[in-house]
C-alpha cells in the first residue's frame, strides 16, 4: 500500500460520538464493572496507579468498537464484555508505557501516572494490565480471539519501537509514518472491531469488513491526534501542545511542512527535530510554518479519506442504529477538536 491519498474536497466533516455512546451505554456498564474488578490487587499501588489513568476521562472508544460491532452483527451474548475490557487493558497498558518512554507530564488533562508514581511503578503496572488482558482472553476460550488480540499487542509494540527509531530523523517518509501509525494505533482498533464478528460466528467477509472499519478508523484517529498537537490548545487536548515537536516525532504535519519548505525552513526543521530548537518561540515558528503550508489542513484531509474508507467498509451490513452510530463515530474522529 502506498502513501498516496486521493485528494478530497476541503470540507470539515460532521460527526458525533453521542450515537455510539448511546448504542453502547448498557454494555459499557458491564465492561466498566469487569475493568473495576480486574484492576484490583492485594498490592495497593496497583489499583491506585491503574485507577489514576482508567478513571481519567478517556473516551473508551476501543472497547466501544467491540460493543458496537456486536450490535451491528446482532450478537446477543455476553462474551464481548470481557473481551472489550481486555481491549481497554491493552490500550491502558500501552499508555502507561508510552508516558514513561516519552517522559510525558500530562495525560488527559492531569498529571501522567509516571510523574506521580514514578517510572518503575508505571511500567510494572502496565505489565500487570497486559497480564490481566490475557487472562480475560484465555477465559473466553477462543483461540481465534486470542490470536487476533495477542497479534495486535505484538504489532503495537513493533509500531512503538519503529516510532522510537524514527524519532529525530528528519528524512522519515510519509509512507513510513503511515506504517507506524497503522501498527501503534490502528492495529488495536482493527482487532477490537473484528472480535465482535468472531464471537458472533459471522462470515469471514463480515470479519474482514469490521477489521477494515477499525483499521481505517484508527489511522484517521491518529492523523487527527497528530494534527491537533500543532492546532489545539493544551486545555482542549489534555496534554501540552507541542509534545510531539519537543520529542522530535516526525508526524505528518511536520513531514508535509518540511517537504514543502524552502532551504531556510528546512534548516529550521532539521535543527528542531534534532532537538536543538525546542523553546516556546521555536514551537510558535514551527506552527507558523505548518500553517503556511496547510500541513494541518492536509493532514485532516487525509484523515477524512481514511474515515470514508472506514464508513465504506460497513456497506455490507444493513442500515440501522448500529451502522449509523459507527458512521457518525468515523466522522467524529476527524471533526473532533480533542
Amino acid at each position: 500500500m502506498t502513501a498516496d491519498v486521493v485528494q478530497l474536497p476541503r470540507r470539515q466533516p460532521e460527526g458525533s460520538i453521542e450515537p455510539m455512546l448511546a448504542l453502547t451505554a448498557q454494555g459499557m456498564n458491564q465492561v466498566n464493572q469487569v475493568i473495576l474488578d480486574r484492576m484490583q490487587s492485594e498490592v495497593p499501588l496497583i489499583p491506585a496507579l491503574a485507577g489514576h489513568l482508567i478513571s481519567g476521562g478517556g473516551k473508551r472508544l476501543r472497547p466501544m468498537l467491540t460493543l458496537a460491532g456486536a450490535e451491528l452483527v446482532g450478537y446477543s451474548g455476553t462474551r464481548h464484555h470481557k473481551l472489550a475490557a481486555a481491549v481497554e487493558f491493552i490500550h491502558t497498558a500501552t499508555l502507561l508505557h508510552d508516558d514513561v518512554v516519552d517522559g510525558s507530564d500530562l495525560r488527559r488533562g492531569k498529571a501522567a501516572a509516571n510523574i506521580i508514581f514514578g517510572n518503575p511503578a508505571t511500567v510494572l503496572v502496565g505489565d500487570f494490565l497486559f497480564s490481566r488482558s490475557f487472562e480475560l482472553m484465555t477465559e473466553d476460550g477462543s483461540l481465534k480471539v486470542l490470536k487476533i488480540l495477542s497479534g495486535a499487542s505484538a504489532i503495537i509494540a513493533e509500531g512503538e519501537v519503529d516510532q522510537l527509531t524514527a524519532q529525530r530523523k528528519i528524512d522519515t517518509s510519509e509512507e513510513r509514518y503511515l506504517h507506524i501509525i497503522r501498527a501503534k494505533t490502528a492495529a488495536l482498533f482493527a482487532a477490537a472491531s473484528r472480535i465482535a464478528a468472531v464471537v458472533a460466528e459471522c462470515s469471514e467477509e463480515q470479519e474482514q469488513a469490521l477489521d477494515e472499519y477499525g483499521r481505517n478508523l484508527g489511522v484517521a484517529f491518529q492523523l487527527v491526534d497528530d494534527a491537533l498537537d500543532y492546532d489545539s490548545n493544551a486545555a482542549a487536548m489534555g496534554k501540552d501542545r507541542g509534545d510531539d515537536f519537543r520529542e522530535g516525532k516526525m508526524t505528518l504535519p511536520v513531514i508535509l511542512a518540511y517537504a514543502r519548505g524552502d532551504e531556510e525552513e528546512r534548516a529550521f526543521w532539521k535543527q528542531a527535530i534534532g532537538g536543538f530548537k525546542t523553546t516556546d518561540a521555536d514551537l510558535d515558528h514551527a506552527i507558523a510554518l505548518i500553517d503556511k503550508h496547510d500541513a494541518v489542513a492536509d493532514t485532516k484531509l487525509r484523515a477524512s479519506h481514511f474515515a470514508q474508507r472506514a464508513i465504506d467498509a460497513l456497506s455490507i451490513f444493513p442500515d440501522g442504529q448500529a451502522r449509523r452510530a459507527m458512521t457518525e463515530a468515523a466522522l467524529f474522529a476527524v471533526a473532533r477538536g480533542y
